[in-house]
């Protein structure tokens, strides 16, 4: 009967490797099925080819629940088997974690874990297992929201991996840990020494063996990228996205190469199918033939993450880490100014996003309702990525002044929050915030003060909630009147605003000094400001913002009658507006120095006014001889020749303006 078995193994293997995972599942269930009883043992090995193929092809979570839990209780019979009992152990939690079963899954794991250590110490395959384990309850844990739980079972995990001297796995559960650690951020100092032990573990890893390593190297420099963003160092958050960059269009050269080789290589398989074939024409197709498949192997050996397997990558599939790097180039591109780069990116990972989720039966009419269980932890992840990149796109045709783009945006992300309102809860606020920026754009002040107070009220986030006040208060400023002016103070010290870090503390000294300005306290405003571009130059890197606080300087430097400076200020602004495509402030800058020519030209009307009102303007323009007595010894020329011979000389060295050639000759 082992004969039959492996016979029924073999076929279903076929099956599968064909595509035809229904024949694959009938081969192996008819050994379950079959009438005449099989050893226990190759029962539960072909249990176990069922639960992993239906795992890997199907959303028939249920059916493999079965046959996994069956297997399960075939192997307490059995005394030995560690490797089957650890692999049935293993499949089973991962049922358990999709089909969302938190308590069994810890609860087979514990057990894992005890089976594991009844072995000893001593045994290599052992310690894998161990780590097997140990990084699944982590993520349950981290599931459950236990991060301390989940961070101690990862520290044994690096323990474990760091007495097999296993590089690459002390590395995947540093990874882990710092995930972690940037999901609770307690404490800055155990953050960065999370980063800190990342850096290390990653350069203990031989340069040949990184290069078998590239989903641990995605990993652990987005994760940095993450926390250099969060402690807002946005220069180096740069230099690591600019590498992953290159990394991501090394890997997709590598992609497209290995498609070419393999259409070539089809080609060749089917020419050699031929029978009229001459010896020498075959025998070059057989010799092109290895050759390709040499290059093929050099290829997979570089970089096996070539491999179509999202299990190559860890943590995340493939594409959802490429748009996940397209994200992190448009949001540290956009304050900039680098809109048409910022444009190509946004829409390369808005068609990777919506490829992934056409692959999980998501179309423009499913809701929440209809996905299967199975689906739910890809189809939110796809999902999030998607409201991040439409959340840019908004950002960006908003600077742009593009209204109608932004609008439609914005509608996209209302219609996926309301078809996907549980996977997607956490966006309300965000959606709030941009209905906010959008009315604000627009001028409509008071529906976007009470967007923006909305958005603070949905989220717990410190962060978000500062910057929801902030623009508030930028929106009460804008409308001007002394209710509102009041209502910006509210803002400021009722709410009370969380410095969380330097973009929102700068923010918050961006619209303070826009205040003293309106209050016409001008050197205190002048210091505010002056702080707040230094940062926002310095460290935030953000030039838009720059040029919004050169433009309230610039107006400052105006009222303070410093005209010089003012022109040179305003000048510099609005050059970043034009690089930036900042429309709105551009007309921000070109208004002030307009108001600023006509209250020059109201100033020269006012004098020229007060002059014509004056009595000596009257005699002195009034025609007329000049009276110069005659006692003076001096005969008085006719007044218009004496006028016309003592202009002659000044009108020949060049044309002056008539009424300063009269003065100068008249003294």
């Amino acid at each position: 009967m082992e004969a039959v078995a492996e016979g029924l193994w073999g076929l279903a293997d076929m099956h599968e490797s064909r595509g035809e995972v229904g024949k694959a599942v009938k081969c192996l269930e008819a050994i379950c099925q079959s009438q005449v009883s099989f050893l226990p043992m190759v029962e539960v090995k072909t249990r176990l080819r069922v639960a992993q193929i239906l795992l890997d092809h199907t959303h028939n979570l249920n059916h493999a629940k079965a046959h996994l839990e069956r297997a399960h209780l075939l192997l307490k019979s059995i005394p030995s088997c560690f490797e089957l009992k650890c692999r049935a152990h293993s499949l089973l939690s991962h049922c358990y974690h999709l089909i969302g079963a938190l308590p069994h899954q810890k609860h087979i794991l514990h057990r894992a874990l005890d089976l594991v250590r009844s072995v000893g110490d001593g045994d290599w395959e052992a310690k894998l297992w161990l780590c097997n384990f140990n990084s699944q309850l982590a993520n349950a844990l981290a599931i459950e929201g236990d991060y301390h739980a989940s961070l101690s079972v990862l520290e044994d995990g690096f323990a474990t991996a760091t007495k097999i001297c296993y590089p690459e796995l002390q590395m995947f559960f540093a990874t882990s840990m710092l995930h972690v650690h940037l999901f609770q951020w307690q404490d800055t100092s155990l953050v960065h020494g999370a980063v800190l032990r990342c850096s290390e573990v990653w350069e203990s890893i031989r340069a040949d063996q990184r290069q078998q390593c590239v989903g641990l190297f995605f990993y652990n420099e987005l994760l940095h990228t993450f926390y250099l963003l969060r402690v807002c160092d946005y220069k180096s958050a740069s230099q690591h996205v600019e590498r992953l960059d290159a990394a991501m269009k090394g890997e997709l050269q590598q992609s497209e190469r290995i498609k070419e080789l393999n259409v070539e290589l089809n080609a060749v398989n089917q020419s050699l199918l031929r029978y009229d074939l001459q010896y020498k024409e075959r025998s070059a197709l057989s010799q092109k033939k290895i050759q390709l498949n040499e290059q093929l192997k050099a290829i997979s050996n570089l970089n096996s993450t070539t491999c179509s397997s999202t299990n190559k990558w860890g943590w995340l599939p493939r594409n959802a880490v490429f748009a996940l790097i397209d994200l992190m180039v448009a949001m540290l591109g956009r304050p900039k100014g680098v809109f048409k780069e910022c444009g190509r990116r946004i829409q390369s990972g808005l068609s990777l996003i919506q490829g992934e989720l056409g692959k999980l039966g998501i179309d423009d009419e499913m809701t929440e309702v209809d996905l299967q269980h199975s689906a739910i932890w890809m189809a939110g992840l796809y999902l999030m990525l998607l409201m991040h990149f439409l959340e840019n796109k908004v950002s960006v045709e908003l600077t742009r002044s593009e209204f109608v783009e932004a609008r439609e945006a914005l509608l996209q992300m209302k219609m996926w929050f309301v078809r996907f309102p549980t996977i997607l809860q956490g966006c309300e606020s965000i959606i709030e915030m941009l209905r906010g920026q959008y009315a604000h754009s627009v001028g409509c002040f008071n529906e976007a003060i009470f967007h923006f107070i909305e958005a603070a009220k949905l989220t717990e986030s410190k962060s978000m909630r500062s910057m929801c006040q902030v623009y508030a208060a930028v929106s009460y400023i804008c409308i001007g009147d002394p209710e509102s002016s009041s209502q910006v103070k509210t803002c400021f010290w009722n709410h009370g605003l969380f410095f969380v870090g330097v973009r929102e503390k700068t923010c918050v000294i961006f619209v303070y000094g826009l205040l003293l300005t309106k209050q016409h306290n001008l050197p205190r405003s002048k210091i505010r400001l002056a702080s707040g571009l230094k940062i926002a130059h310095q460290q935030l890197g953000n030039i838009q913002l720059v040029s919004q606080f050169l433009t309230i300087l610039g107006t400052l430097a105006l009222q303070l009658h410093d005209t010089g400076q003012a022109r040179e200020i305003l000048k510099s602004s609005l050059t970043l507006a034009k690089t930036l495509y900042d429309i709105p402030t551009q007309i921000w800058v070109l208004s002030v120095l307009t108001e600023y020519e006509r209250k020059k030209e109201d100033d020269l009307q006012r004098r020229l006014s007060e002059t014509q009102a004056s009595i000596h303007h009257f005699e002195l323009h009034t025609r007329g001889d000049l009276d110069i007595p005659e006692s003076v010894g001096l005969q008085a020329p006719p007044p218009m020749s004496r006028l016309r011979d003592a202009d002659s000389v000044k009108w020949g060295r060049g044309k002056y303006n008539l009424s300063l050639t009269l003065v100068s000759s008249g003294h």
